[in-house]
């Protein structure tokens, strides 16, 4: 008979504490120096702090390990008290620490543990180009902008109240936050993409790949930089249109999984739109490239909080005027229903005339004039935006194009009843 060797869930987890403080302390053995300045602790040390805080938990729990976790703790800051002339920092005395912590939570969840350690190895790994990035590569205003979003993000956003109110119960002030911070997370991927890729190409890539999660948004975020450097505004056009393909493709997908006869009956006006959309993007992309030696230095923030603020407010408008709209003509007529949820959403309203063709209300070409109705009047509502954000020069470059996808989209409906 064969045998084999099986280890019981303690021994192993007892090895997974062995390998986390081999993972760290080696580590930090390349970095311990030599002589009388080098640091206090190795892989040695590490290892042996990991099995020692295991140990602890194996024989008398959580009570033993924070004994444990004391001790190396004081003995720890001993050591810096005694190098303290030399600056030497407390990295290494504060990872011996959690070390033993790691140790411990091996016995009891070594995934978890084995997770930490990897990610704690790679920060102390990663500590030049961090500092690199910290000192010298983001500069103040971006750091400043940076925690600005994450409070934003992570402290103001989960404390807004996540219900219907005010006229109508049209508002809810999570969901306009939620675009808020979008707008302000959209600005930012735009300055990123400016940095990495440079503002001829950066911002109009920033602005067909935020397009999926809101054109209007994207639009908004791009009138702010436009407003915030001249020297962008061709670049923060090409941003703006080139987010319309995103809707254009978006709504083709939501069609899509709703109703395909609905898409067949769309497909001439869906291909006219994105077809200009594209076009007149990518007209506009090239008149960056070609107009730019090099590229525009940039100037302001990652995003402009009073710009994101507005966009909340002007969403909010509309969200009043909609409800107003729908509770004073009802749900009388499919076309007006259309165009009062393609003032805040196209794909909102696309979904809701497909379903009406799914559950065989309407046919799939009687869809067709709504859902562009919501197509027309979600591009008056980027026409705002873009006014709103990016100003009168800004507005007169995006707005022709916006209404000539609107118009496209009308045209190709046209093209195919005299096709048909």
């Amino acid at each position: 008979m064969e045998t084999y060797l099986i280890l019981n869930p303690p021994l192993l987890n007892l090895v997974s504490a062995v390998a986390v403080g081999a993972l760290i302390g080696a580590e930090r053995e390349r970095r311990k120096g030599e002589g009388p300045a080098r640091s206090p602790a190795g892989i040695r040390t590490f290892t042996i702090t990991s099995i020692a805080g295991a140990v602890g938990v194996e024989i008398g729990g959580t009570a033993l390990l924070a004994v444990v976790t004391a001790s190396i703790a004081v003995m720890a800051a001993v050591s810096y008290w005694r190098s303290q002339d030399q600056d030497p920092g407390l990295t290494t005395e504060i990872v011996l620490v959690l070390t033993a912590l790691l140790g411990g939570l091996s016995m009891q969840s070594p995934g978890t543990a084995a997770a930490v350690a990897v990610t704690v190895t790679v920060l102390l790994y990663a500590k030049s180009w961090l500092h690199n990035l910290v000192t010298s590569v983001i500069s103040k205003d971006e750091l400043d902008d940076a925690l600005i979003f994450a409070a934003a993000t992570l402290v103001i956003l989960p404390l807004v109240p996540n219900r219907q109110m005010g006229p109508y119960l049209a508002l809810n002030p999570y969901s306009i936050g939620i675009v808020v911070v979008l707008v302000m997370g959209i600005s930012a991927a735009g300055y990123v993409a400016v940095r990495l890729c440079g503002a001829k190409f950066g911002l109009p890539l920033a602005g067909a790949i935020s397009g999926f999660i809101s054109s209007t948004a994207t639009i908004g975020a791009m009138g702010s930089r436009a407003k915030a450097s001249g020297d962008l505004l061709a670049a923060c056009v090409a941003g703006a249109v080139l987010s319309t393909v995103a809707t254009i493709a978006q709504m083709a997908l939501v069609v899509t999984a709703t109703s395909t006869p609905t898409l067949l009956s769309l497909s001439g006006p869906l291909v006219f739109a994105g077809s200009i959309a594209v076009a007149y993007g990518a007209f506009f992309t090239l008149f960056a490239a070609r107009n730019s030696g090099r590229d525009a230095k940039q100037t302001g923030g990652a995003f402009s909080l009073k710009t994101a603020l507005a966009f909340g407010s002007v969403l909010a408008v509309i969200l009043v005027v909609s409800a107003g709209l729908q509770d004073r003509f009802g749900g009388a007529g499919v076309l007006l229903a259309a165009l009062v949820a393609g003032l805040v959403d196209t794909h909102a309203s696309a979904i809701s005339v497909a379903s009406l063709v799914a559950s065989g209300k309407i046919t799939p070409q009687e869809a067709v004039v709504p859902i562009l109705a919501g197509l027309t009047s979600n591009t008056l509502t980027k026409i705002v935006m873009a006014t709103s954000s990016g100003g009168w020069a800004f507005a007169l470059r995006v707005v022709p194009g916006l209404i000539l996808v609107a118009m496209a989209a009308w045209a190709g409906t046209f093209a195919a009843l005299l096709w048909s």
